[in-house]
């Protein structure tokens, strides 16, 4: 049975994700008087056309006259010059009668005056068809826009019993194939991947996207307190940005890693470390939507106890390690109620494993009231 528009929309903006940031991924369909799809299109990379436009020209190449149609769209038609010209002029221009949006655009170069200028000039508009799903696939985009700060995605791989490695530090594998592809496709979505000097020293990873198909690799941002990372590490990459974050910027150790390529910003914080907070906020500034972290327990510990993390995308493997490294270093605590409190948002069986997504209340109730 095909799909009603808006969940079309939704499903062509979804095929999107990973390709369009740091631009939210929209989809869009035109509909006739009678249902019939006329266009769709998603949007493109950056700089490329939006999903509105790819629809208008998806439906002109079948040879549709768009006046009078309805467009169902997964964000409202921007109002803006950017990259391209405002959405909303191209829909009225192609004589548009009808626009049904999942949601208004948080951006505030937006912010309602896409819907103000369709209403202006005579398109009806409604807003909320798909509203819940819309948000989910650009989450990173609606938490930069409101919070000016990325969606801290911290993945980890654990047993049944909570540890990441052995006490001897060995971790791989702990789940399964199934898993670790899964795992990947998280990291393709992401805007960038983020780890710490601690993971590049031991396991000297690639942290890339490997196991499924990507038209781009996120950038790599690491926290490097005292700038330890080697030049030589595997992380490195002709095509691909590396952002390394330091407490004690050194010129020798500074100009050894710009010859890889690697940006080194300097932000220092309490106790010679990294000012956390003001990275994210400073990687929000770059455009960074989704933040994918893959860091030891130390980091993670860190980012926790300082309330950074937005949701822990955990995989738990049907297997017990016994003693050995935890998912994040924190407490000890003396009442329950100091420790972190999440809620599932969603529990699905990959291969053998489980995976788990759960959120912060806090982030869930505070930074995304709706």
């Amino acid at each position: 049975m095909p799909l009603d528009p808006i969940s079309r929309a939704l499903q062509l903006a979804r095929s999107a994700l990973g390709t369009t940031s740091p631009n939210p991924s929209v989809g869009c369909v035109l509909t006739d008087a009678a249902g019939q799809t006329l266009g769709e299109g998603h949007t493109q990379r950056a700089g490329g056309p939006h999903a509105e436009i790819i629809a208008l020209r998806d439906a002109a190449a079948r040879g549709h006259d768009v006046r009078g149609a309805t467009a169902w769209v997964t964000l409202e038609p921007c109002s803006h010059h950017g990259r391209t010209g405002p959405c909303c002029d191209a829909l009225v221009a192609a004589g548009i009668r009808r626009v049904v949006a999942s949601l208004a655009d948080p951006n505030p170069l937006v912010a309602g005056q896409g819907f103000g200028r369709l209403r202006a000039a005579g398109v009806e508009v409604e807003v909320g068809a798909g509203a819940d799903e819309a948000r989910e696939l650009n989450i990173g985009f609606f938490s930069r826009m409101e919070r000016q700060l990325p969606w801290v995605r911290l993945k980890a791989a654990a047993s049944l019993d909570g540890r990441t490695a052995l006490d001897n530090g060995q971790s791989q594998w702990i789940t399964s194939q199934a898993a670790r592809v899964d795992g990947h496709a998280w990291r393709a979505r992401a805007c960038a991947i983020l780890t710490g000097v601690g993971t590049v020293l031991q396991d000297n990873p690639r942290l890339d996207v490997r196991l499924v198909q990507t038209p781009r690799q996120p950038r790599l941002v690491i926290v490097d307190s005292q700038l330890n990372t080697p030049p030589d590490a595997e992380l490195f990459s002709p095509s691909r940005e590396v952002w390394i974050y330091t407490a004690c910027p050194d010129a020798a150790r500074q100009a050894a890693l710009a010859s890889r390529g690697a940006v080194v910003i300097a932000l220092p914080g309490a106790g010679r470390k990294v000012d956390l907070v003001a990275m994210l906020q400073d990687l929000a500034r770059r455009e960074i939507n989704e933040l994918h972290v893959e860091a030891g327990h130390k980091l993670n510990g860190s980012l926790f106890r300082e309330g950074l993390v937005d949701e822990l995308l955990l995989y738990v493997a049907p297997r017990l390690l016994g003693q050995g490294a935890g998912i994040a270093h924190l407490g000890p605590y003396t009442s329950l109620s100091e420790a972190p409190t999440l809620d599932i948002h969603t529990c699905e069986r990959v291969g053998p494993d489980l995976r788990i997504l759960a959120r912060r209340v806090q982030a869930i109730h505070k930074s995304f009231e709706t």
